[in-house]
């Protein structure tokens, strides 16, 4: 079993820039990948990014790409979203999870098994 769990968020003005933090515990080592998603109050769940722990490579939605860097620090289990350039549209409840064993990262939910408990982001205008 993985536990997630999540910390950051917050209210920010258009513009302005969050990070939020996911630290990952118990029997993470053969977890590939940490991914983020967000959903918004009417909205389906939505791809927002990964990272790959082996090689730290990242992948984006075209949506926050150019404004949203994932991090990670492999020996504390744990990644970051820094949020730059923050608009309304951003605003959502932000998630962070784990893929399961020995599957592979992608846009969508099926492969993460283990789920942060969220954190809310509002960004005014």
């Amino acid at each position: 079993q993985v536990h997630v769990v999540q910390s950051g968020g917050g209210l920010v003005q258009a513009g302005g820039s969050l990070r939020l933090s996911c630290a990952a515990s118990g029997r993470t080592s053969n977890s590939y990948a940490m991914g983020w998603f967000r959903q918004a109050p009417g909205n389906e769940r939505e791809f927002v990014g990964f990272i790959n722990w082996s090689d730290s490579r990242t992948w984006y939605a075209d949506s926050v790409k150019g404004r949203f860097t994932i991090s990670g620090d492999l020996a504390k289990n744990t990644v970051y979203l820094q949020m730059n350039s923050l608009k309304p549209e951003d605003t959502a409840v932000y998630f962070c999870a784990a893929t399961g064993p020995y599957k592979f990262p992608s846009s969508r939910a099926g492969p993460y098994d283990y789920w942060g408990q969220g954190t809310q982001v509002t960004v005014s205008s």
